[in-house]
């Protein structure tokens, strides 16, 4: 069954149970200490059903290579997947973008941007 243009999408997080409990009180469907198999039902179900949905994941699951994720990253559409750091990575994280930004438009592409935005912000 297709979803109506009027559908609401859902808002689900995947990841450990501490960072679950934050977005749970925020409103989205958690899914705590989640597996990549568990990971790969929800999507290949999200996709069958048509389900427009924002579908954060915890680093770990995010890295994950399942066929389902690779799909809904590769076509696009009513599925957007976000990567989100753990709790205890939140200082150290770099997401992958980082790097296709950085190969794109060499090493110091970030830095210079970051320099940049703090220029025009003081």
């Amino acid at each position: 069954m297709a979803n109506s243009a009027a559908s609401p999408t859902r808002m689900i997080a995947l990841g450990a149970a501490p960072l679950m409990e934050g977005f749970a009180l925020i409103g989205f469907e958690t899914y705590s200490n989640a597996s990549k198999e568990q990971l790969e039902q929800l999507l290949e179900q999200l996709v069958h059903s048509n389900t427009r949905a924002l579908v954060l994941l915890e680093e770990g699951l995010a890295h994950s290579a399942g066929p389902w994720l690779k799909r809904v990253r590769n076509e696009g559409g009513n599925i957007v997947v976000t990567e989100i750091p753990a709790l205890h990575q939140a200082h150290e994280y770099h997401p992958q973008v980082e790097d296709l930004v950085r190969s794109i438009l060499g090493a110091g592409a970030l830095d210079d941007i970051a320099a940049n935005t703090l220029e025009k912000h003081s």
